[in-house]
């Protein structure tokens, strides 16, 4: 099962969600992607088996995943402060893999309902949703 993991920023998320994944499937391909050098290095040093920076990284790491996971803003054009490219967002909800989106409210985009959830507990649910979908 291969894996791609998107942030952006520092890569704080896919730091977690990379370190998340590799403790509890070990046996999947992990391919971490930022929208910049510092969410990727993150995600790199947390484990992943490959890790790329920028827009065409997204579009090609789009088309060989099986799950796609990362904060929701990655299928929202202009989000994560700008970070995220009309062709990251589209390469993101257009892929046939499975995508996980982990709701934040953040750069104006709201998503009612999560007030009541942490970081842990939406990472645990990422991971839990990810084991439903093995390989």
């Amino acid at each position: 099962m291969t894996i791609l993991v998107i942030d952006a920023q520092g890569g704080g998320i896919g730091r977690q969600l990379v370190t998340a994944i590799k403790q509890n499937i070990p046996t999947a391909f992990v391919i971490a992607v930022g929208t910049n050098s510092a969410a990727t290095a993150a995600m790199l040093k947390a484990g992943a088996d490959e890790a790329a920076t920028g827009e065409n990284s997204v579009i090609v790491g789009c088309r060989r995943a099986d799950i796609i996971v990362g904060p929701i803003g990655i299928v929202i054009a202009d989000s994560l402060l700008g970070e995220v490219t009309p062709g990251m967002a589209l390469a993101v909800a257009q892929s046939s893999a499975k995508r996980i989106l982990i709701p934040f409210n953040h750069c104006d985009n709201i998503i009612v309902g999560i007030s009541d959830f942490n970081i842990g507990a939406l990472i645990q649910n990422a991971i839990d949703e990810i084991k439903k979908h093995k390989q």
